[in-house]
C-alpha cells in the first residue's frame, strides 16, 4: 500500500488554515505541520520534508510577499518539493517569479477557486507528479501583457488553446477531455507546436513541454 502525500500548509488566517488542512486531510493527505508564518513554513518544510508545500502568499512577518519567498525558497533548497501557491490577487508578475526557470512541480491558485476542494486536491495531484497547476485567469492575465515580439505568432488558433491548457498542467488526455476531441488529435496539436516553436526533436517530450510553456508565458 502507498503511504500518503505527505504536505506542509502555511496560512495566517485561522479558519482558512484549518478550512485548507479539512479539505487535504479528506482527499487522504497528510498535513504534517500547519503553520503562521514564512519563517516558521521554511522551517517545517526543511524539518518533515513533504511532498507539497502550500502557502498564502502574503504572511507574517512581514505581510508582504513573504510566503511566496518562503515557498521560493524551499524550491531552490530542495527541488523535489512541490509547491503551491494561494493568492486573492490576480498577479501575474508572482506567478513568473515563482515559476522561475521551469514550471514543474509549481502551482499558482487564486483562493476564490479553491472554494471548490477538488480543484485543490487535483493541484496537488498534478504538482507532486511534476506538473504544473496555473490558474487559469493567471495565464490569461500573462497573456495580457505587452511584449516586444509574440513568440507564438506562427501558433493557430487550436494550438494556443492546447499550449494554454499545457500551462494550466493537463496531460494530453486531460486536454482531449476539456476540449471534446481525441487524445491523437491533441498530441498533432503538441507535435505542431514543437515544430513551429524550433524545439529540439532530441529532447525529451517532457523538456519540450517545459520550454513551450516558458516561451508561452514570456520567459
Amino acid at each position: 500500500m502507498s503511504q500518503p502525500l505527505r504536505a506542509v500548509l502555511g496560512e495566517d488566517q485561522p479558519i482558512v488554515r484549518e478550512g485548507i488542512e479539512t479539505i487535504l486531510r479528506r482527499a487522504g493527505i497528510d498535513v504534517v505541520a500547519a503553520v503562521d508564518n514564512a519563517v516558521d513554513l521554511v522551517r517545517a518544510a526543511g524539518t518533515h520534508r513533504p511532498d507539497v508545500v502550500i502557502t498564502d502568499i502574503r504572511m507574517p512577518p512581514g505581510l508582504e510577499a513573504d510566503g511566496l519567498r518562503a515557498a521560493q525558497e524551499i524550491r531552490a533548497a530542495r527541488p523535489e518539493t512541490a509547491v503551491i501557491v494561494l493568492s486573492q490577487f490576480l498577479d501575474a508578475s508572482y506567478a513568473l517569479d515563482l515559476v522561475g526557470d521551469d514550471p514543474s512541480g509549481v502551482g499558482y491558485l487564486l483562493k476564490e477557486k479553491v472554494a471548490s476542494p477538488q480543484t485543490l486536491t487535483d493541484a496537488v495531484e498534478r504538482v507532486v507528479a511534476r506538473g504544473s497547476a496555473l490558474d487559469p485567469d493567471v495565464i490569461s492575465a500573462l497573456l495580457g501583457r505587452k511584449r516586444p515580439t509574440d513568440p507564438l505568432a506562427a501558433l493557430t488558433p487550436k494550438e494556443r488553446e492546447v499550449l494554454a491548457l499545457m500551462a494550466e498542467g493537463h496531460s494530453n488526455t486531460g486536454i482531449a477531455d476539456r476540449l471534446y476531441v481525441s487524445v491523437a488529435a491533441v498530441e498533432r496539436h503538441v507535435t505542431g507546436i514543437f515544430m513551429k516553436l524550433e524545439l529540439s526533436q532530441s529532447a525529451s517530450d517532457r523538456h519540450r513541454r517545459v520550454t513551450a510553456v516558458l516561451r508561452y508565458l514570456g520567459q
